[in-house]
């Protein structure tokens, strides 16, 4: 189970009723705008990230092999984005789970990268002969 999912609305809700029982609305508004703050500073990365896989040909990367030596389990696919600054080619069906991107170098070696749910369980470095 994903806590993430449920741990943060959580933490909002009880952030804002103790806000609330200790300034009143200030609280709340305090609150509320540090939530807010927090939202857009997750929008703005995913932005920049996304305009800078923009200026790259799907699927490349500078090194595979670089690229497979700095891969951790459990990492998402914005984060792998924001390392390759490339969008992965998809590989697997459209919607279907596990998802399954690939990245290539200039000299064919190619990582494909399984992420579950978003999150990176296995990849495989590829390299020609």
């Amino acid at each position: 189970m994903n806590f993430n999912r449920v741990l943060i609305p959580v933490g909002c809700i009880v952030l804002t009723v103790a806000a609330w029982r200790s300034y009143q609305w200030p609280g709340v508004a305090l609150v509320g705008s540090g939530i807010v703050m927090w939202i857009l500073l997750h929008f703005t990365r995913m932005l920049t990230v996304l305009k800078r896989a923009t200026d790259r040909p799907v699927g490349s990367v500078a090194s595979a092999v670089m690229l497979n030596a700095k891969l951790k389990k459990g990492v998402n696919l914005m984060h792998v984005i924001a390392m390759t600054r490339s969008l992965g080619v998809l590989q697997s069906d459209h919607e279907a789970q596990p998802e399954i991107f690939r990245w290539t170098d200039n000299g064919d070696s190619h990582v494909t990268c399984t992420f579950s749910s978003g999150k990176l369980t296995e990849w495989v470095l590829h390299r020609p002969e």
